[in-house]
């Protein structure tokens, strides 16, 4: 686990591979849950009866699903004090190049690639 004590350290981490998360299945039971909570369900995702004749010989776990568990993954391999919070601010590109079958490990290598300040974002909440 790297810790930084606040942002200012974290920039000076730039370039720097911070490790890697533990394995993680992505079981049936993950993707059923993730299919309920956005209503994406497929059969290539739910269905593993109709899934065995399907292009990838089972169910594959959802693109969105795994973008979503990098929050966690990455939370076991750095953190940063200091912040009462950090917020998701979005993407600049993001691709699903290939099927994840349900029942695979995954695991999350974190790099700091850059860092750079967001304008126009308040540093405290409005209401």
């Amino acid at each position: 686990m790297r810790v930084f004590s606040g942002p200012d350290e974290l920039t000076k981490a730039v370039g720097d591979h911070l490790g890697y998360s533990d394995w993680h299945v992505v079981d049936q039971a993950q993707v059923d849950a993730f299919a309920e909570a956005t209503g994406d369900r497929q059969w290539i995702h739910v269905d593993p009866e109709r899934a065995k004749d399907g292009p990838f010989g089972g169910t594959i776990g959802h693109g969105y699903l795994m973008l979503s568990l990098i929050p966690a993954l990455a939370a076991e391999v750095y953190r940063i004090d200091g912040v009462r919070m950090g917020v998701n601010y979005g993407l600049d590109k993001v691709r699903f190049p290939a099927p994840l079958p349900t029942g695979s490990r995954v695991r999350a290598g974190v790099s700091v690639v850059s860092v750079e300040p967001v304008q126009g974002v308040s540093k405290s909440p409005t209401r």
